[in-house]
């Protein structure tokens, strides 16, 4: 899971010192019946912001519930509004530090859930992406080197090739082991230039093997792409990636000897 749900004692505070403060300000009538049009529904407009403060409120907790689910840990809605409604009156149950402790315990709990979940599916990942490796190395055309890169040539272009070095301009397609893509140049309509030698470890050695005009497949390792930590929401921890990489130009060379030509 790479979005840690996370109820912050600050972030809680804050919200309900708002509803706090907007009761404080304001007189609402709770039992006012609201009417059969929109702009009679409301009392005044600061019943109607009123209840949209409550509304939003509500729907930012609804939000962080559900990821809470992702966790299995479910939040009973009845006591969060029984919370509320003592927090709003003066009420409460607990004390500020009895809060305090409360939601800090919270956190904690949240955290140490949080990791065991990645730290399962990063396992879970690595297992598959080295079971994916182990079948794709058996099929026609792909080449495997020292390092576990796996490579096929799609087209065999006859320009110079790269070194580590150099800067490099590249078309590409990235997905994960079941298809799923999380990158794309085409889609994005233009190319991208980098340094070979500022990338994952599997891009550097592979566009090492090919030569402008080439496209080339790379199914590459997690050790050699974002390794445990992954990258973003898209790419898990330890997972095997698969690129399309379209190798367009070597700016540096070009630049070099342009450089030479003029001397």
């Amino acid at each position: 899971m790479r979005t840690l749900f996370k109820i912050g004692l600050v972030s809680a505070a804050v919200a309900l010192a708002g509803c706090q403060e907007q009761a404080k300000t304001e007189e609402v009538k709770a039992d006012a019946a609201p009417a059969t049009t929109e702009s009679q529904q409301w009392a005044n407009e600061d019943q109607k912001t009123a209840y949209a403060l409550g509304a939003s409120f509500a729907a930012n907790l609804a939000q962080s519930f559900d990821q809470l689910k992702e966790l299995d840990i479910v939040i009973d809605n009845a006591t969060v509004l029984e919370g509320i409604k003592a927090g709003l009156e003066g009420n409460s149950k607990m004390t500020e530090e009895q809060l305090a402790e409360t939601l800090q315990a919270f956190d904690a709990r949240i955290a140490k859930v949080a990791q065991e979940k990645e730290a399962a599916e990063a396992q879970a990942a690595k297992a598959e992406g080295e079971a994916f490796l182990a079948e794709n190395a058996k099929k026609e055309g792909v080449k495997v080197t020292e390092s576990g890169l796996q490579y096929k040539v799609l087209t065999e272009g006859e320009g110079a090739m790269p070194v580590a070095a150099d800067t490099v301009e590249v078309h590409y397609r990235g997905t994960l082991i079941d298809g799923t893509e999380f990158d794309s140049s085409y889609k994005r309509g233009e190319s991208i230039s980098f340094p070979l030698n500022g990338v994952i470890k599997g891009w550097t050695e592979g566009l090492q093997l090919m030569t402008v005009g080439s496209k080339y497949e790379l199914y590459i390792p997690s050790e050699l792409a974002y390794g445990e930590r992954g990258a973003g929401a898209s790419i898990p921890g330890n997972a095997a990636l698969v690129f399309e990489v379209e190798l367009l130009s070597i700016p540096s060379q070009e630049k070099s000897n342009t450089g030479q030509e003029q001397h």
